[in-house]
C-alpha cells in the first residue's frame, strides 16, 4: 500500500517494533492505553465471551470516573486536551444524561466523534456485525414461535378438536413479545450506536459513515488552529481500517489490496493533512507526534466476499484472539524531531501502556500514587541514554482470563512467551474464528500444561513451541514465569466488572437520543 504519510512519521522519528497492545480488542485496550494499568485493574475486562468491548452506548458500564487517564493528568498542567474520533468507553451510568464515562469526564476539554465507534451496522446496507450469530438464532426462534399461533389453529380448521382461543392468543403475544424483546435493540443497531457528538450534544443519530471521517479530520484541523499558541493534546482516533471501511472520492478503487487499501490510504492521507497543519503553523519541532493502534488487524472482518480486515505479517492471530501476536503487536513511532534522533529502530518491548508515564515526564505531571501503574516512561529508551526497556514481564489478558506472558530477560535479548491458554481457531488449525466472528477467551479454549514456551527473539510468528527436548533453559524459564504470574496476581485488587452481562445489556432509559422523544431519535445538525 501507498503510505508516504506513515512512512514519513517513521523515517523522521523512532520506531518501536516490539510494541504492544495490552489487549487484543477496542475497549480493554483503550483503558490501558488512557490509563496506563492493565484493564483488570479498572474493571474494563470481560468475564465473558460475548461483551469484551462496549457493545452499547444505551449499556451502563464504562470506564470507572476515579481512573486518572494521561489526559486528565496534562489538563491539570495547563494542557487544552481534545479527543477527535473513536471512543469506545462507555456513556452513562444511571440515567441518559449523567455522562458518566463521557470524555469530558476524563480529562478531555472538547470531543467530536463517535462515541461508540464505527461498526459494520453503521453501514446502511453493510452486513451486521453485532453479535451476528446470535442475531441470526433469534430470527429463527422469532420465525418458529410466529408460526405457533397458526399451527393451534389448525385442529380447529380441520374439525379435529378445539383449541381454545385464549392459547392461540397468549401464543401470539408471546411470540410478539420474545420479538419486541430483542428487535428493539438488535434491530435498530445502526439508529442506537452510530452517533457523532460535539461535547456532549448528539449532532448526528445515525451519523453519516461516508461523511464521518471527513468530519473528524475537519474538526482536528480546527483544534489544532485553535490551539496552537499554547500547550495542547490531541487524540485522534481515526475511524479507519474498521467496516464498514468508509472511503471518499479519489481512494475509491485506487488500492491493488482492494477497499481495505483504499482505506489505508485515505488514513494515511489525512495523517498527511495533520502533518501539514503542524508545518504550517511551525509547531513541528515543538510536538511530540505520537502513532499507533489499539489492536492488530481483524481476521474475520468482510465486505461481501471480500477480506476486510487486513492483514498481520508472519504473526499469529489478530484482533480477539487473546495472547496471539497477531492480536496485540501494534505499530508504534514517536517523532519529536529537536529532541529525538530520526531513523532509530528500537526492538525492545513496549506497551501502549507507557503513554501515561511518558507524557507525565515530557508534561510535568505526577503519577497516581495511590494506584499500580503498569506502564514505564518511554523517554529514555527513545533518546537512546538507556539500551533496555524497563519491562521485563508483560501479561497478555483476554477479558479477564490471563493468556500469556512475556518475559525479557535482564541478563540477555531473549524474550521468551509461554501461552497458559489459547483460543480454538475455525475452521481448524486456523488463528481465526470465522464461524463465530470472533474467538472466545474461556470455554472453546485450549489450557497447555505445560504451556506452551516460544522464544519470541528468534520465533516471532510463533511457530516452534520450545520443550526440555530442545530446551535446555525449559524448566527454568517457565518456573520463572509462574513466579511472575504470582507477584502479578497479588497485586490485582478486585473492583466492579464494568463489561459485566448487565452492564453491558442495552438499556432503553440509557440510550443517547436527539430530535424527537426517544424511541423516535434521529437528526442532523452537522453542515457540510
Amino acid at each position: 500500500m501507498f503510505t508516504p504519510n506513515i512512512d514519513r512519521l517513521a523515517s523522521e522519528g523512532v520506531m518501536l517494533t516490539q510494541h504492544l497492545a495490552a489487549a487484543s480488542v477496542c475497549t480493554p485496550s483503550r483503558a490501558a492505553f488512557l490509563t496506563g494499568r492493565y484493564p483488570v485493574r479498572s474493571g474494563m475486562a470481560s468475564p465473558n465471551n460475548m461483551y469484551r468491548d462496549v457493545t452499547w452506548l444505551g449499556g451502563s458500564g464504562g470506564l470507572p470516573s476515579n481512573e486518572t487517564t494521561f489526559a486528565k493528568m496534562l489538563q491539570h498542567r495547563g494542557y487544552r486536551t481534545g479527543i477527535i474520533g473513536k471512543w469506545h468507553l462507555g456513556m452513562s451510568c444511571a440515567s441518559r444524561g449523567d455522562h458518566c464515562a463521557h470524555p469530558l469526564n476524563h480529562g478531555f476539554n472538547f470531543f467530536y466523534g463517535m462515541p461508540l465507534g464505527l461498526l459494520g451496522d453503521c453501514g446502511a446496507s453493510s452486513w451486521p456485525e453485532v453479535h451476528r450469530r446470535l442475531r441470526i438464532q433469534l430470527w429463527v426462534t422469532s420465525a418458529v414461535l410466529a408460526t405457533l399461533p397458526f399451527l393451534l389453529l389448525v385442529p380447529r380448521l380441520a374439525r379435529w378438536f378445539s383449541v381454545p382461543w385464549t392459547l392461540v392468543a397468549a401464543s401470539g403475544f408471546l411470540a410478539a413479545l420474545f420479538f419486541l424483546s430483542w428487535f428493539s435493540s438488535y434491530g435498530f443497531v445502526r439508529r442506537w450506536n452510530c452517533i457523532i457528538m460535539r461535547d456532549h450534544d448528539i449532532v448526528q443519530q445515525p451519523a453519516e459513515e461516508a461523511r464521518a471521517s471527513g468530519l473528524m479530520l475537519r474538526e482536528a484541523l480546527a483544534f489544532i488552529d485553535r490551539h496552537k499558541r499554547g500547550p495542547f493534546l490531541l487524540f485522534l482516533s481515526f475511524l479507519h481500517v474498521h467496516t464498514p471501511l468508509p472511503t471518499r472520492g479519489n481512494f475509491v478503487g485506487r488500492s491493488k489490496f482492494g477497499a481495505y487499501g483504499d482505506n489505508v490510504e485515505e488514513l494515511d492521507w489525512m495523517v498527511g493533512k495533520v502533518l501539514a497543519a503542524l508545518d504550517r503553523e511551525r509547531l513541528t519541532n515543538q510536538t511530540l507526534v505520537y502513532f499507533t493502534s489499539d489492536n492488530g488487524g481483524r481476521l474475520e472482518a468482510r465486505e461481501g466476499s471480500a477480506h476486510a480486515g487486513g492483514w498481520n505479517g508472519v504473526y499469529r492471530g489478530g484482533s480477539g484472539t487473546g495472547g496471539l501476536e497477531g492480536g496485540v503487536r501494534v505499530p508504534g513511532i514517536f517523532r519529536w524531531p529537536t529532541v529525538l534522533e530520526a531513523g532509530r529502530v528500537i526492538e525492545e518491548p513496549t506497551s501502549l501502556m507507557d503513554l501515561l508515564p511518558t507524557l507525565s515526564h515530557v508534561g510535568g505531571g505526577i503519577l497516581p500514587q495511590d494506584r499500580v501503574i503498569d506502564g514505564r516512561n518511554l523517554m529514555p529508551l527513545l533518546e537512546g541514554r538507556v539500551q533496555r526497556s524497563d519491562h521485563e514481564f508483560l501479561f497478555h489478558y483476554c477479558g479477564i482470563f490471563l493468556h500469556s506472558v512475556r518475559w525479557h530477560q535482564r541478563d540477555c535479548n531473549t524474550v521468551w512467551k509461554a501461552h497458559y491458554i489459547t483460543p480454538h481457531g475455525s475452521p481448524e488449525g486456523v488463528d481465526a474464528c470465522h464461524g463465530s466472528g470472533v474467538c472466545a477467551c474461556s470455554g472453546d479454549v485450549t489450557h497447555h500444561d505445560p504451556p506452551l514456551l516460544f522464544d519470541i527473539s528468534r520465533d516471532p510468528a510463533e511457530s516452534r513451541p520450545l520443550s526440555s527436548e530442545n530446551e535446555a533453559l525449559f524448566e527454568a524459564v517457565l518456573s520463572k514465569m509462574a513466579a511472575a504470574v504470582r507477584e502479578h496476581r497479588a497485586s490485582i485488587t478486585p473492583v466492579p466488572l464494568q463489561l459485566s452481562a448487565f452492564n453491558a445489556l442495552w438499556k432503553p432509559w440509557l440510550q443517547p437520543c436527539c430530535g424527537a422523544a426517544f424511541p423516535f431519535c434521529g437528526c442532523s445538525r452537522e453542515d457540510a
